[in-house]
């Protein structure tokens, strides 16, 4: 009965963090959308800060799980990257809490909501790092500094996925995998 409880407020929470952000997120509303006391909430969670973090990781596991479907041992480094980068960031703007935070963060820089973002991005620099690490260790690709490696690759994927389209027109799938592969991978130089 308490892991039902607990599963109710996790989703409550999560759809009111959705809703309404974390910032106007209450534990009031929280116990009103999981149908139980607020004093429940507090038998599993000292408060609302703990709440979202469990949340957070859950989400960040899904995201784990999400990339590895998608990427296969037997892939290139750049088909490693491309997929990988491409099904966290669709991540990024098909799931609703995380669509709700990055716009929380955007218009109101909420603290905790930065903190998560970058703990995300973190998250996501590991990953991409890993890729890279084995890649030189195969290589595949020249030596370099895996996590700086990732966080490029990271940035130019936000760039021409997410700030492009603030005053162009969206880039195809494709697209962004040809630029990623001219810019990354064969430069720009004619040899």
């Amino acid at each position: 009965m308490a892991i039902d409880r607990k599963q109710q407020i996790i989703q409550a929470a999560t759809n009111s963090f959705s809703l309404f952000g974390y910032k106007a997120t209450t534990m009031d509303q929280i116990a009103k959308l999981a149908n139980v006391g607020k004093g429940t909430i507090y038998t599993f969670y000292k408060n609302k800060e703990e709440l979202f973090h469990e949340i957070i990781s859950s989400l960040i596991h899904e995201m784990k799980v999400s990339v590895e479907r998608t990427v296969s041992e037997d892939s290139s480094f750049y088909e490693k990257v491309d997929s990988a980068l491409f099904t966290l960031l669709e991540f990024r703007t098909e799931h609703q809490l995380m669509i709700k935070l990055i716009q929380e963060e955007k218009d109101m820089g909420t603290p905790a909501v930065k903190e998560v973002i970058q703990k995300i991005e973190n998250t996501i620099v590991q990953y991409v790092g890993k890729i890279v690490q084995k890649a030189v260790e195969k290589k595949e690709i020249k030596p370099c500094n895996p996590e700086i490696t990732a966080f490029v690759i990271l940035k130019l994927y936000i760039a021409l996925i997410f700030d492009w389209e603030k005053v162009h027109k969206p880039l195809e799938k494709d697209e962004i995998s040809k630029l990623f592969k001219l810019y990354l991978l064969n430069g720009l130089s004619i040899r």
